[in-house]
């Protein structure tokens, strides 16, 4: 220990190891570390591997050697959610406890009926012979919060999201439930990520609420765009960045982010080119809409 106090922020980069990493989980990674190294503040790795089915082997490693390519490496061991079972199924029991949580044996065909949404009660009576999903209790109201890039932004629960899952009826535990946990176990200050997860964040306050656990702020990145208009996405086999040749796919995320990419070009490498644009970065900057990304060989 260097007696030194821990930084006020932090902040954090989560990829899911479904595939390797393409631009636009580049930019979500670079955006999140420049606004981390901007408040000088620390930066950490999470692994979301909750959901073996959609697992890549060894995709979580060569995401981790890609990113040092680049050089963004994690201030703190990183943390896997493979590893957090026990902690999921504790912030679990308490939903449980306090009535925020119940199990739902409803089938998609059950939610039809309600345009694929839940709400309470059940239409679908328990099963003896399958296990039920934990769903979260949703009120009817309208939860709000102002995000750093994009303003307020607001979600009516109970019409746009309903009773929603918290643990699968696989036994794998959700995202929405896992990410609050583990954002809270880290101590994370500002969640800096894509606008695909925009209208996640109601959720994730109301788990945090009910669970008792702090709120961070918010920052919401444009999305990266195929040349169709499709968000870039490992699932739709995104062209991988080349980590043999960083830095055409870094200055282009720079670029992306709204940094003034000529004022840049002294740099030459990926550490330098980094250290370059937290001199320069400015959240003002970001554009708030999702844009189209000309993949081109070495540079995304």
């Amino acid at each position: 220990m260097n007696g030194r106090p821990a930084p006020a922020y932090r902040g954090r980069f989560a990829p899911s190891p479904t595939g390797a990493l393409h631009f636009g989980s580049l930019v979500a990674a670079i955006g999140s570390w420049l606004r981390a190294r901007s408040r000088s503040g620390s930066w950490i790795i999470r692994i979301e591997d909750l959901d073996p089915p959609r697992e890549v082997a060894g995709a979580a490693q060569q995401q981790i050697e890609t990113l040092a390519a680049f050089g963004l490496v994690s201030d703190e061991p990183i943390l896997w959610q493979h590893q957090r079972h026990d902690a999921y199924a504790a912030a679990l029991r308490q939903l449980v406890d306090a009535g925020h949580a119940f199990p739902c044996w409803c089938s998609r065909s059950d939610l039809q009926r309600s345009a694929g949404l839940h709400h309470s009660p059940c239409v679908a009576a328990p099963a003896q012979d399958r296990a039920p999903a934990w769903r979260l209790r949703v009120p009817d109201l309208t939860l709000g919060f102002d995000d750093r890039l994009l303003g307020r932004y607001e979600q009516p629960l109970a019409t746009e999201v309903g009773d929603f899952v918290v643990r699968r009826v696989e036994g794998y535990y959700a995202y929405q439930l896992a990410v609050v946990v583990d954002d809270a176990a880290q101590g994370i200050s500002e969640v800096v990520r894509g606008a695909d997860l925009l209208d996640s964040t109601p959720r994730q306050i109301l788990l945090q609420q009910r669970l008792g656990l702090p709120t961070p702020a918010y920052l919401h990145l444009p999305l990266a765009l195929d040349a169709a208009g499709r968000k870039l996405s490992k699932q739709d086999q995104a062209l991988p960045i080349d980590a043999t040749d960083p830095l055409p796919a870094l200055r282009a995320a720079l670029e992306f982010l709204g940094l003034p990419i000529a004022r840049l070009s002294h740099a030459a490498s990926p550490p330098a080119l980094l250290a370059a644009a937290v001199e320069v970065f400015d959240v003002a900057a970001i554009p708030h809409t999702a844009s189209i990304v000309r993949m081109r060989h070495g540079s995304a």
